[in-house]
């Protein structure tokens, strides 16, 4: 049990929820966010004190019954109570089994994706297979070594992955690697030595990495709105969208663009543009920038 990060995850959970997302009245204005210790203890069905020992690093460790009851108080998402049972010095339920052998159905996918840029992906951000856009538009990072294998990794302690996307986009998008992992932990379980030992490495590395996984965000996006910067090309705007194989450990990532926009033409164009500028540009930058820090991050209301 980790008293001290349970209390931590406890009270920011509780600070995000707002009276009407849990069926109660707003009231009086309130001095503080969030709800209130004993508005959480009644939905939870505990005591006032039992819950406020647990924030405040004083309780006996919860039972897996009562867990699940604060969660379900808190509105966790299924990742965020797997992470709430970690915490608790529980064991929660396996929903992941990682393999790096390929679904086969989502290959049958990815081989007839001649025309768009596509990657799979396991949950760790491990790319495990791509197709000749894909490579073009991200740069192939299939044989990588090592912990290079894993985006979050190139993200916090290169420049190189960073300069990939466009700069507006790096706070938004260094927060989903994060929360993606905690996500990825919560549900392959405690025994997942590749997850530990992948974030061990980046706390001991990446200061940024580690401010942010103080955090407790919990969550995996992989649908979203980004835009790329391409050595060649420039900016190119894309929606990705997903399909995930049946235990959620692995990821067809598919990027498209509107039918006859700009960024479209630019998609067609990986194919004739090719690798080779990022090939260069990683081998420039491989290993490089560990140390790099990021603004302060502030909790989202």
């Amino acid at each position: 049990m980790d008293r001290a990060a349970l209390a931590d995850f406890l009270r920011r959970r509780r600070e995000l929820l707002r009276p009407e997302d849990v069926g109660l009245g707003s009231g009086a204005r309130r001095r503080t966010p969030g709800l209130r210790r004993e508005e959480v203890a009644s939905l939870a069905g505990m005591s006032v004190d039992y819950y406020t020992r647990l924030e405040q690093q004083r309780g006996p460790q919860p039972s897996e019954q009562m867990v699940a009851a604060i969660a379900r108080a808190l509105r966790c998402t299924l990742d965020e109570r797997d992470h709430l049972f970690h915490l608790a010095g529980h064991n929660a339920p396996v929903r992941v089994h990682r393999s790096d052998h390929v679904d086969p159905a989502i290959l049958r996918v990815l081989d007839r994706l001649t025309d768009t840029p596509a990657i799979v992906v396991n949950d760790l951000g491990e790319t495990l297979v791509e197709n000749r856009l894909g490579a073009a538009l991200l740069g192939s990072t299939v044989d990588l070594p090592g912990n290079e294998r894993y985006q979050p990794w190139r993200w916090f302690t290169t420049e190189a992955e960073r300069a990939k996307y466009a700069p507006e986009q790096h706070d938004r998008l260094a927060r989903a690697q994060v929360a993606s992992l905690r996500a990825a932990v919560g549900a392959a379980g405690p025994g997942d030595r590749r997850a530990r030992a992948l974030i061990a490495d980046l706390e001991r590395e990446s200061p940024a990495f580690r401010e942010l996984w103080a955090l407790h965000e919990v969550g995996t996006r992989w649908e979203d709105h980004k835009t790329f910067v391409h050595p060649e090309l420039g900016r190119i705007t894309v929606d990705c969208q997903v399909l995930h194989a049946d235990n959620r450990a692995q990821a067809l990532l598919l990027f498209t663009a509107p039918p006859g926009s700009e960024d479209a033409q630019k998609l067609e164009l990986l194919g004739v543009v090719g690798t080779q500028q990022f090939d260069d540009a990683q081998a420039g930058e491989r290993g490089s920038a560990a140390s790099h820090t990021w603004p302060s991050v502030t909790p989202r209301a």
